[in-house]
This record gives structure tokens, sequence and C-alpha cells, in this order.
């Protein structure tokens, strides 16, 4: 009988082109498949938690896969680290039921968007964050963020590739922490619509050098017009920590439930 196995995995997106596999690009999807498959001796494809694009990293990406090797958890994780590139790493492997799907089992995930708000950029980890030279003030930025939780159309904040049917969306938790040089932006939510987080953060940046006042957010959210909302910030500031799951699936899973970062 095949075995089901979930990994839980860190990636520096820098030289992938996302997560999902695309034929003639180096993605991680792709790079994971194809030591998978060499280890176990058949062909492995991956469920997700959620798709991200290019650049866009990883610290708790989710996903899971069928197998009949009878390799143990601990040696997936030990034998794809020795395989997979130093930009990916396995933190933790484990068997899970045969009804687990990391994809419609999620129940949340928390995106992180980092930001150096100082006058001068440092080239050390440069691909990890985004920066904001201009002072950044974090106390309006907050106020912003306060109208973006909840359920909502986030059509204003949608990138121009976004192939969602529905636009409402859930954030249940935005968080903006000012730490030293550093500013991050945190949402917790379901799912998101593509490039999503980076717009709010772009929109949240606007709102923090003074170009949109935080009183501004649900008239932004009513127009439903993507030309409304701020800029979409680079990929390489973002990052997606750690997905939650339910014990109740999805009843009716669609495709939308990826969501798309």
């Amino acid at each position: 009988m095949p075995r089901n196995v979930k990994l839980t995995v860190e990636y520096d997106g820098t030289p992938f082109k996302g997560w999902q596999r695309q034929p003639g690009n180096e993605t991680v999807q792709g790079t994971l498949e194809a030591k998978l498959s060499e280890m176990c001796g058949h062909k492995v494809s991956l469920l997700v938690a959620g798709r991200t694009d290019a650049g866009v990293h990883a610290l708790g990406q989710v996903c899971n896969f069928q197998t009949t090797s009878r390799h143990r958890p601990a040696d997936f994780k030990r034998i794809l680290n020795q395989l997979l590139p130093h930009s990916i790493r396995v933190a933790r492997a484990s068997l899970v039921p045969a009804t687990f799907h990391a994809t419609y089992q999620a129940h949340a995930k928390l995106y992180r968007y980092v930001i150096r708000n100082t006058a001068e950029y440092s080239v050390f980890d440069r691909s990890f964050y985004h920066h904001v030279r201009l002072p950044l003030d974090v106390a309006a930025m907050r106020r912003a963020a306060k109208h973006l939780v909840g359920t909502h159309d986030f059509s204003s904040f949608r990138g121009p590739s976004g192939r969602e049917k529905d636009p409402m969306r859930t954030l249940y938790d935005v968080r903006v922490v000012k730490q030293g040089p550093w500013v991050r932006i945190e949402f917790r939510g379901k799912s998101f619509l593509h490039q999503m987080v980076r717009i709010l953060s772009g929109t949240l940046v606007y709102v923090g050098l003074g170009k949109i006042r935080p009183e501004e957010l649900p008239r932004i959210l009513a127009a439903r017009d993507r030309k409304k909302g701020g800029p979409t910030l680079p990929p390489n500031g973002l990052v997606l920590v750690r997905v939650f799951y339910d014990r109740k699936p999805v009843k009716r899973p669609s495709e939308d439930a990826l969501g798309d970062e």
C-alpha cells in the first residue's frame, strides 16, 4: 500500500521561477520531485499548501506525496538534504494519514514581508528584504492594517495575472512590527489572491510614507479597482512563514485553495 509522506520545506526562492513545475524552467517543485523520484524509484508528484511566485521564499512550505518506497521519514530528510541544492532544505518529514492533503486541509497561511528601513541598504542578505530609504510611519501603517482584517473583496489588491474566480478573501490578522532597522508586515489568512500580499504591503508602505491616509483603506477596498491600491513590492522581501492545519478538510476543494503568492 502507498504511504503518504508530509514534508516541511525551506527554500531561497531567488534562483527559481516559483514553486510550480514549468517545462524548461527551474522551479522548487520540479527540483524536489526530481530528487524524490530518484530516491523513491518511481515518479513522485507533490501536493502543496500554496504556490509561491518567482523570487518568493519559504520557511515553512508544506507538501505531501504518495510513495511505495519503504524509506523512513528520517531517511527522506537526511537523503534529500544531501541530494538537493543548498537553496532548498527539508526541515521535517513525517508519515501522515492517507486522507491528508497539503492544499485542502490548510486552515491558514502566515506570510511575512520584510523591509529594511534605513537611509542606506546593506549588501548582505539583499535577496531577503526590500529596502525603503525614507522613514516609515509605523503607527499609521498599523492603523491602516486594522481595516484589512476580516472578509473583503480584495480586487483592489489582486495582480494582473490573477485567475481566481472569487476575489473574496479573509484575513485573520495583519501586524506591522518594527525592530531596529527592520519593519515586518505579517498577514495570516486562509488563502490569498495572486500578488495580494505584495500589493497590500506596497499599500501599507505608501501609508507609511504619507502617500495614502490610513482612513482611505476602506474606500480602496470598496473601489475593487487595482489602480486605487499601492504598488506591487518586489518578491525578494516575501516569505511564507508557516502553514496551519485544521482537523477537518475543506468539503469542496477548488484550484483557488492553492493561493498564488
